[in-house]
């Protein structure tokens, strides 16, 4: 499935009342583990089918960045049923976010 890209005007949608759980990648263009975190993430979201993955550009989203207290990137989130049930801050391994799920 393909990656989504999440906006504050999406959000609620596409995160909190979504079916599956869901992955969001927290990220920035200028952020170096970012870079590295942001083709497992998109590989993760073509491999599986049971959830999904969206991504959030802090730069772009700053509201959302804010209502989750992001202060490091990348940061990842999975929300199941509306809330989160997961965190992982910082570029991790697949197998680290996987194991998220």
């Amino acid at each position: 499935m393909a990656v989504l890209t999440i906006t504050k005007d999406n959000f609620e949608a596409e995160v909190l009342k979504a079916e599956k759980p869901v992955l969001v990648d927290f990220w920035a263009v200028w952020c170096g583990p970012c870079k590295m975190v942001s083709p497992v993430v998109d590989a993760i979201a073509e491999e599986r089918d049971d959830i999904i993955v969206g991504k959030i550009n802090v730069d772009e989203q700053p509201e959302l960045a804010h209502q989750f207290g992001i202060m490091s990137i990348p940061t990842l989130l999975v929300f199941k049923d509306g809330e989160i049930a997961n965190k992982q801050v910082g570029a991790v391994p697949k197998e680290a976010i996987l194991a998220m799920l």
